[in-house]
């Protein structure tokens, strides 16, 4: 017997059907467009968010239906418009500044004048990018020049080139202090507290500290404290009252009432 595989004969093809209906044309009209981030319901949170008085609710309202929107349009406005030059690593990181500049410009939207609030905010967005760019494609130039510069020389030391630096060491220092002693009265809830705590422990520190830029230090007081983005805002947003109140108050007198 032969040891050879013996195959079935293949079926002759079907012959073709000529009488087969031709292509359907292919339908006209708009391709469909990426889902939609700024939603009607972004613009009724903004209202919302902007006509209620209750912090509690606010940051509930900003972290449920705001903060996935500014985020969104952050990374839209970065990439479409290349702003690349950062000083961070991350592109997350730079996202995470300008949604919390667009938390800072939250209050001074007014919906009630007619703006609508994707395009107020992509312009508020784009505006910051556009100096936050410029600003560090002017610092990476000015390092590039800088080669001879000793190499301790830190942020405060470039400050004292104007002739203040130890009156903002000491103004500082006067203002820690009143922290201290105020923090209780100034701030009522246990987050708010850790929040301010946690800068008054960097502004304490800052001659050992290699964080300068806002971005950096929002990320640093986070992991600090735990503590979401917009109560960060809304505490630092108090002390820089304070700070510019008390810093008249030194100038004036050369001293702080602690």
């Amino acid at each position: 017997m032969s040891n050879k595989l013996k195959y079935a004969p293949s079926p002759p093809p079907e012959p073709l059907n000529t009488d087969s209906p031709e292509p359907s044309p292919k339908k006209r009209g708009r391709k469909r467009t990426k889902k939609q981030y700024f939603t009607p319901d972004t613009d009724a949170a903004i209202k919302e968010y902007l006509a209620s008085s209750n912090q509690d609710e606010r940051d509930e309202i900003f972290k449920t239906r705001i903060w996935y929107p500014f985020y969104k349009l952050a990374e839209n406005l970065i990439h479409t418009f290349k702003f690349y030059y950062t000083e961070v690593d991350d592109l997350e990181d730079l996202k995470h500044e300008v949604i919390v500049f667009l938390l800072e410009k939250l209050d001074y939207f007014k919906p009630e004048k007619g703006s609508k609030a994707f395009s107020y905010f992509s312009i508020v967005g784009k505006n910051y990018l556009i100096l936050y760019n410029n600003n560090n494609y002017k610092k990476k130039k000015q390092r590039a020049d800088m080669t001879a510069v000793d190499e301790d020389e830190g942020v405060l030391h470039q400050l004292g080139r104007d002739g203040r630096k130890q009156d903002i060491k000491d103004f500082i220092d006067y203002f820690t202090e009143y922290i201290d002693k105020h923090m209780f009265t100034m701030f009522k809830k246990e987050n708010d507290r850790k929040v301010c705590d946690a800068i008054n422990v960097l502004f304490k520190r800052r001659e050992n500290l290699d964080i300068f830029n806002k971005k950096a230090l929002y990320i640093y007081i986070r992991e600090m404290t735990g503590v979401d983005t917009p109560v960060i805002t809304k505490v630092t947003k108090l002390l820089k009252k304070h700070y510019k109140n008390l810093y008249q108050e030194y100038d004036q007198t050369g001293y702080v009432k602690v």
